[in-house]
């Protein structure tokens, strides 16, 4: 390869290819992705969906400041979802109530009734919910096909099977890949997700302490299949999350178990205890699990992604730790890390997002 850059992104899933499509008119730009094809790993798996309260109220901004972008580009599909819980969860939800007030998300209670109206066959033991009218299925697979097509229409070389096995740096980064090609960069991006803190301690720097999680999904046949309409619906307390998609039902136990970063799969128990926590919520019977898959979903210490240049090493840029909410947030992540890495002012879709609150100075100071 023997190329200079001025920009080399680690990692081709919805991360680096939403940066490079931000970056890719200002700057020569590669993305080096391991795999044989972009969004192998959590991009690939995620049953993503714009839920303005998902990773608690700091990441609100985020979330609201990117909804725009992906309903006017036909990425969402509204739905709607549902917290439910049962007669001893009155002050969680009202707890969630006041977490969420004054976000800008948009939310309100509901009873007994309103609640069973929305999610037909609910068990007589969940009396109560919040309701959140805007949440959508986002469709990913188109998300990061177009922001894979504008990294290149901007002139941004995207090379899969590009595997990073060592990296110096003395002015410019030095790149090897594991097949003995080589190239130079004036800034390292990490977008590597699971793998982050793995690059960072090949590149000789601090590891920030981003730890993958496992999480499990599996599609379920029901009878009678569950309405297409229905909502997200999702426990007060992280025990589960399911939602009717392709004539059946996807669910997940909510699990986050610690992992190494690596290419999960799911675990039979897993799948199991997802399937007695739906059987105790609706009365669809369960007739067969036709698919099921893990993804990892990487978390800073704090819970909140990580964006802006090392504290150490400035030709260094972190962009990661986007846990379970990477997709959703995508469009205002990729325009704030570029501004952040090019050092241009922030714009209508950024505004009202605080850069200090993701920055990884806080974990140094």
């Amino acid at each position: 390869m023997n190329a200079h850059y001025d920009i080399a992104i680690i990692g081709a899933g919805m991360a680096g290819a939403s940066l490079a499509a931000e970056i890719g008119e200002r700057a020569s730009v590669v993305v080096l992705e391991a795999e044989d094809t972009p969004g192998y790993h959590a991009t690939g798996r995620s049953a993503a969906f714009w839920e303005e309260c998902y990773g608690g109220p700091q990441l609100v901004p985020l979330t609201l400041a990117s909804g725009d972008y992906l309903r006017e580009r036909g990425f969402l599909h509204q739905r709607g979802a549902l917290y439910i819980g049962r007669s001893a969860d009155g002050a969680a939800l009202d707890a969630f109530m006041a977490r969420f007030a004054g976000t800008g998300a948009t939310i309100e209670r509901l009873d007994r009734g309103a609640l069973a109206e929305k999610l037909p066959g609910l068990r007589d033991d969940w009396t109560g919910a919040v309701w959140e009218p805007a949440c959508a299925d986002i469709d990913v697979a188109a998300l990061h096909a177009d922001y894979l097509s504008a990294a290149r229409g901007s002139g941004a070389a995207i090379t899969c099977r590009a595997r990073v096995t060592q990296l110096a740096y003395g002015g410019n980064w030095d790149i090897t890949l594991a097949d003995g090609r080589t190239l130079r960069a004036g800034t390292l991006v990490n977008a590597a997700g699971a793998w982050a803190d793995d690059v960072a301690a090949m590149a000789g720097l601090v590891p920030l302490g981003i730890t993958p999680f496992r999480r499990t999904v599996a599609q379920l046949r029901c009878n009678p299949p569950p309405p297409s309409g229905a909502p997200l619906v999702l426990d007060i307390n992280g025990g589960f999350y399911f939602k009717p998609e392709s004539g059946g039902v996807w669910l997940s136990p909510h699990d986050e178990t610690p992992s190494t970063a690596c290419d999960a799969a799911p675990e039979e128990l897993d799948v199991a205890t997802a399937i007695d926590r739906f059987e105790g919520v609706v009365d669809w019977d369960v007739q067969r699990v036709e698919r099921k898959w893990a993804g990892l979903r990487s978390f800073a210490p704090d819970r909140l992604p990580i964006y802006g240049r090392d504290p150490v090493q400035p030709a260094f840029f972190w962009f990661a730790g986007q846990g379970g909410f990477g997709i959703q947030t995508a469009p205002a992540a990729a325009r704030l890390g570029a501004q952040l890495l090019l050092g241009r002012p922030r714009d209508a879709m950024t505004n009202g997002i605080d850069p200090a609150r993701y920055t990884p100075d806080r974990f140094t100071a």
